[in-house]
């Protein structure tokens, strides 16, 4: 028995609930008489729900195909051996169940060392090899392919990526060492750190042959037909593959520290992941391939027994999972259906809305406001939008002339809404305003139809209280921007019922966004949270610390922006506004910042300035602040505000906010993009023992996004 046979067999008993990928291999004459060639196809049966992927039982197939072919090609019974994948679906990777489950380092390595075996064998087969990626491939699935000769895509690709940074490990089988020598440093850092950085970005099949990673790309209906005649011309050397010379001076050193300072950037240093990545492609310049092999072994062990892929896990599984099938959702089949939208506002936040509805149901959307050129400047939004659709080729001409039939506006609601069934308000954050708007609707609108309310703050069941039909009213709160934030709290009013909330799960699944189910409690989740973090350090800047201290202390968590770089999004007034209903109905931990409320009577849209290229605290700002003696360090402002964090989130699973820990980590995920390497914000706490000191007691049970016991 070979040593990678006995090094799979060992390592399969940890992944006990593997979905086991076959390599069947079948023999093919190819065009032209090029010869008889040997394809290997990674299959783990038709089930799309279910995508390839490698755990030591996968690999342990591959490499008994592998066996096939070695004596196949050491006969000269082959000509060459390709690799595909199963229709629309190449291979994403190693088995994440499995890894999320090893407990001690040597268990971690052998599956980093299994991997390279395996692949290192098809590299060192006697005659050339080829890989036709013919769908989606992630992680090991690139990395298979990176040790053949020769690769093909398909363009129909839409995600093709080494995401493995983004989830807390490394590029463990190959992709650290071997894609830069292949394309460069450069390009090679922008697909392993900046993509995945960048929230998990995919490269399509043109982009992955314009990179240089495949030599030839086709169209997807006859993909494998038209690479093996590729691969034909290629073996009868009618085809020459060039490759451009690598950089393996300068500018792979440059590339590296490109590579540092978007990590930098990103994770601040938090998250080890990235930086393990760039200092095993700064090696890999020397080309040893076996040394890089090595170190990859190395860091997935150390970064598979750290928090952060545990957390980085946990969260992926939050997204894929628990954000399809929201928890306490009420049945499905007491929805209704949706056939005609209404929007009640035209301003920016209910185009932006007016949009969505229209591009994800296609079907008429209306809006109203207060004056016809309001009216106007939303409908118009909304036809800009759909023409720069157009022109970037998102939509064919005969869909933006359908789209732009649909949305129309109008200053009557009785003539706007008397048959739509689905209308939601984006009005001014008042409830006074907000009760009125309610009452002039459903004067109006049809008996079921839902009226939703896009509050960030208000209180839904107060919003409701002087209807005739409080129980069609729900909270249906995006995140800005609409069309990127995925989070959607769905708010349950005190007497909403259960045909009004699936009706809202419903449309928000059309709408292609994560819904969570929220109890009608001050700010709901994320802005609640938020405000008491963003709290916090307007406290210690209030009480006396520099801004500069302030922000710098909780760069260690990784966040996309800074606090105060938050703010300025979000914009004061509303930061402001927040703050003061948070402070209305909690005294005691919400405080309203006399400073931030300066800033926002200045008419000041943030802190910052960037005259130079970079934030700068605004010298007017800085001549409004009125800050105490009190200086805080870093260590101390961090401390204060994680506590404070800890006790809300306690507070609010208390109150039943919303049923688990895991929906504050998902709305923080996907509402306000807190890192996955956090695995939202519960883990951190529970890792860095925050929970405990705080609360007593962890947020999730140990061994959840966190290294078992």
């Amino acid at each position: 028995m070979s040593t990678t046979t006995e090094l799979l067999k060992g390592a399969a008993e940890l992944f006990p609930d593997e979905v086991v990928t076959s390599a069947h291999v079948r023999h093919l004459d190819l065009p032209y008489g090029a010869g008889r060639f040997a394809l290997i196809t990674l299959d783990n049966g038709f089930d799309h729900t279910k995508p390839t992927t490698f755990g030591p039982a996968s690999l342990a197939n591959l490499n008994s195909a592998i066996d096939q072919v070695e004596k196949e090609a050491a006969a000269g019974d082959i000509v060459g051996v390709g690799i595909t994948g199963k229709p629309f679906v190449f291979a994403v990777g190693a088995d994440l169940k499995g890894v999320e489950l090893l407990k001690n380092h040597d268990d971690a390595l052998a599956i980093g060392k299994g991997g390279h075996e395996v692949f290192k064998r098809i590299a060192a087969l006697a005659v050339p090899t080829f890989t036709y990626y013919n769908g989606a491939a992630m992680g090991g699935g690139v990395e298979v392919g990176l040790h053949c000769e020769y690769r093909t895509v398909s363009k129909h690709i839409a995600a093709f990526s080494l995401p493995e940074v983004f989830l807390g490990l490394v590029p463990g089988w190959g992709g650290c060492t071997l894609l830069p020598n292949l394309i460069g440093a450069d390009r090679a850092v922008s697909v392993i750190i900046e993509n995945s950085l960048n929230q998990n970005k995919q490269l399509k099949g043109q982009q992955v042959f314009d990179l240089g990673i495949a030599d030839a790309l086709f169209e997807g209906a006859d993909f494998l037909e038209q690479s093996l005649i590729w691969t034909a011309g290629v073996l009868k050397g009618e085809i020459k593959v060039e490759r451009p010379v690598i950089d393996r001076g300068e500018g792979w050193d440059q590339a590296v520290a490109k590579g540092r300072f978007v990590a930098d950037s990103k994770v601040h240093g938090a998250a080890p992941a990235a930086y393990r990545a760039l200092d095993i492609i700064a090696a890999a310049k020397n080309e040893d391939f076996q040394q890089g092999f090595d170190a990859e072994d190395v860091a997935l062990a150390d970064l598979i027994m750290g928090g952060e892929l545990r957390a980085g896990i946990y969260a992926f599984n939050l997204v894929q999972k628990r954000g399809k099938r929201p928890a306490g959702a009420p049945d499905k089949s007491l929805a209704r259906p949706v056939t005609k939208v209404g929007v009640v506002g035209a301003g920016l936040m209910a185009s932006q809305l007016a949009l969505l509805f229209l591009r994800r149901l296609e079907v008429p959307v209306v809006l109203t406001d207060i004056d016809q050129e309001r009216v106007d400047k939303g409908v118009g939004y909304v036809h800009a939008e759909i023409e720069k659709l157009l022109g970037k080729g998102r939509i064919n001409q005969d869909k933006a002339n359908r789209l732009t039939a649909l949305v129309t506006g109008v200053l009557d609601k009785a003539e706007g809404f008397s048959d739509a069934d689905f209308i939601i308000e984006a009005v001014f954050e008042e409830i006074g305003v907000k009760q009125q708007v309610f009452a002039e609707v459903e004067a109006v609108a049809p008996a079921h139809a839902i009226l939703a309310t896009n509050t960030s703050s208000l209180s839904v069941s107060e919003m409701a209280s002087k209807l005739k039909n409080p129980e069609r009213v729900v909270g249906f709160h995006f995140f800005n921007p609409v069309a990127v934030l995925p989070l959607l709290e769905i708010v349950r009013g005190e007497q909403t019922d259960d045909a009004s909330l699936a009706t809202a799960f419903a449309v928000a699944k059309k709408l292609k966004k994560t819904a969570v189910l929220v109890k009608d409690a001050p700010a709901f989740v994320v802005n609640r949270i938020l405000t008491r973090f963003m709290g916090e350090i307007q406290n210690v800047i209030d009480e006396g610390t520099p801004v500069a201290v302030a922000e710098k202390a909780v760069e260690p968590l990784g966040l996309p922006m800074s606090p105060l770089v938050l703010l300025e999004l979000v914009g004061p007034a509303i930061g402001l506004h927040v703050s003061e209903t948070l402070n209305r109905a909690f005294p005691d931990r919400f405080t309203v910042s006399p400073n931030l409320a300066a800033v926002v009577k200045a008419g000041k849209r943030g802190f910052y300035v960037y005259d130079s290229g970079r934030p700068e605290l605004d010298p007017e700002v800085a001549a409004l602040l009125k800050q105490g003696d009190s200086v805080l360090t870093e260590e101390q402002v961090r401390e204060r505000v994680l506590d404070a964090v800890a006790q809300e989130i306690g507070l609010m699973l208390d109150e039943g906010v919303v049923a688990e820990a895991q929906d504050i980590d998902l709305c923080l995920i996907t509402g306000a993009g807190w890192p996955f390497h956090l695995g939202g914000i519960t883990p951190y706490l529970d890792r860095e023992g925050v929970s405990e000191r705080v609360n007593g007691k962890r947020f999730l049970a140990a061994g959840v996004a966190s290294v078992p016991a």
